[in-house]
């Protein structure tokens, strides 16, 4: 069945299933799920623990031996098993069906890691029988508006409590690496200053850690928040980003139109209400494939100039690097 990360706690204080599956794009609480799921093994006897990494040349059919093969020194072993998406082909599809269809075994525990599964793989016949006969833990992104109730959280587990300017800071700076917001929260911890923290305070202990992607300045786009628009686009240019690591998911999105089949909830929602404003797609793509020449040099014009005005006009923003020839023929109703 499927768990939240937030729920899983529960479960694994009942008996442990036979396979776990965690995926998602954010390493440090797919990674953070997987050591909770470790130490409940632990705890319950399975203190034997195999790590493989999914390479060329790896066979599925060897866990079945390693299973069987117990060392003198445990009678239960955890096989932790590490892999990309794409890793999860016939051979591996194969194998999981037969772990979950005999029950696995008794004495092991399979766990798979790894990043986010598309929709197709998360209809197939090997999800669903992980789903049915194991736990499967699907990790979404957290966003920029999720990010002060998820720190505000996190700290409170360190016994920790920021003031609400002080919280605004932080998810500032470290908008976009929860690995980094993670560092500061323990940062934090182990300088014992105390509770609430005060913007001031914070502004001596951290440092700009943000790190953006082409999804987080879209997603900008979609809610209308020109600001953090302009600013992630800045960030991205100035990290040296290539300006087609941004058109290309604009243009297929545009393509799509509203369709958000396997997105994630808070997404969805972003881009249906970007398409409810009813933005004339025919002429965006047009702008777009102008920007495409000019980073070529095939056509005149500055395209990250171009790509900020296409990106703030798209957003809302009124008089604000707002092209010209859009007043003409671009209309939100």
């Amino acid at each position: 069945m499927q768990v939240k990360a937030e729920d899983l706690g529960g479960q694994l204080r009942g008996a442990m299933q036979c396979v776990y599956l965690v995926s998602g794009d954010e390493l440090l609480l797919v990674n953070e799920v997987c050591d909770q799921i470790v130490a409940a093994a632990r705890q319950q006897g399975f203190v034997e623990r195999t790590t493989y990494h999914v390479e060329p040349g790896f066979k599925w059919h060897d866990l079945y031996h390693d299973a069987a093969s117990l060392s003198l020194f445990a009678e239960k072993k955890l096989l932790d098993v590490r892999l990309t998406a794409k890793k999860f082909d016939k051979a591996a599809s194969e194998f999981l069906r037969e772990w979950t269809d005999n029950d696995a075994e008794a004495d092991a525990i399979l766990m798979l890691r790894c990043d986010r599964l598309q929709p197709k793989q998360r209809a197939s016949a090997w999800f669903k029988a992980l789903e049915k006969q194991g736990i499967v833990v699907l990790i979404w992104p957290v966003s920029a508006a999720q990010l002060p109730r998820w720190l505000s959280q996190r700290l409170k587990q360190q016994g920790l409590q920021l003031e609400s300017d002080a919280i605004q800071y932080l998810c500032d700076r470290v908008e976009g690496n929860l690995l980094a917001a993670a560092q500061e929260v323990e940062k934090l911890q182990l300088l014992d200053l105390p509770n609430p923290i005060s913007l001031e305070t914070l502004l001596r202990s951290t440092e700009d850690t943000s790190r953006f992607t082409a999804f987080d300045l879209l997603d900008s786009v979609y809610a209308g928040d020109g600001s953090r628009c302009h600013k992630i686009l800045a960030a991205l240019r100035a990290e040296a980003t290539s300006i087609y690591a941004i058109l290309y998911p604009l243009t297929t999105q545009l393509g799509r139109g509203a369709e958000v089949h396997g997105l994630p909830p808070a997404k969805r929602s972003l881009i249906q209400g970007f398409f409810r404003r009813k933005p004339d797609v025919a002429l965006l793509l047009a702008e777009c494939a102008t920007i495409d020449q000019q980073g070529k040099g095939a056509a005149p014009g500055d395209a990250w100039q171009s790509l900020e005005q296409l990106l703030l006009f798209m957003a809302g923003v009124k008089g604000v690097g707002r092209p010209s020839r859009y007043r003409k023929f671009l209309r939100w109703e």
